[in-house]
């Protein structure tokens, strides 16, 4: 059997402190969301809007039945079911988790999803049907709310490591490594000892100095 160190393990004081961040920031994420939404429904009316930035941002309540910017309105069951695919996908992948930076990024995604699947399952018109609150207005382009924010952000890191090459685990891709390795051609190390100690070469070349003139005969 492979040996396993002590940072990979499961139980190691790494890995515990890592599934705490993620943990902490998906309840403080889906708590957040949840009672700005509650404060939505108490102090908005339904499609009014009140100016936070001029027309930049805003606040109005709408009620989504369908994905961000009101897309696939008639496909609420299926973006349930999406969601509810990727706090699994979250959770799983959890278990491999060896960066902080990934944990960072999984909490805020598996909390923000949390936060709109709690409103599809429990709002009204039904479960699985329900509708989620929004009252963050961007501009005229769509309306969201705390839990898209985190989702958003989220993919964004995600993003970026994958594109840095950090790995779930905490480790780097090979070709990133490779390409940050600095080039060197042959002959490299020969030219760096020249460099360190310029007396040496000279004596592998000899000093033309030093080397005795020819005496002339007679």
């Amino acid at each position: 059997m492979p040996s396993t160190t002590p940072d990979e393990s499961p139980a190691s004081p790494r890995r515990r402190r890592l599934l705490a961040t993620l943990i902490s920031l998906t309840v403080g994420v889906l708590v957040v969301d949840q009672l700005t939404k509650a404060w939505a429904l108490d102090a908005l009316d339904d499609g009014v809007r009140r100016a936070l930035v001029g027309d930049l941002l805003g606040l109005q309540l709408v009620f989504n039945p369908g994905a961000a910017l009101s897309v696939a309105t008639g496909m609420t069951w299926v973006l349930t079911l999406i969601a509810a695919g990727v706090v699994v996908v979250v959770v799983r992948a959890s278990r491999r988790l060896g960066s902080a930076a990934w944990a960072v990024a999984l909490g805020l995604l598996l909390g923000g999803a949390l936060g709109n699947l709690v409103d599809r399952l429990v709002r009204e018109p039904g479960v699985a049907r329900g509708r989620v609150v929004d009252f963050i207005a961007y501009g005229d382009w769509f309306v969201g709310n705390v839990a898209d924010i985190a989702i958003v952000v989220a993919a964004v890191m995600i993003v970026v490591l994958a594109a840095a090459g950090i790995r779930l685990d905490g480790t780097r891709d090979h070709h990133h490594e490779d390409d940050a390795a600095p080039a060197s051609g042959p002959g490299s190390d020969a030219s760096d000892d020249v460099a360190a100690d310029p007396a040496s070469a000279s004596d592998a070349v000899g000093d033309p100095a030093a080397t005795p003139a020819p005496r002339a005969d007679a």
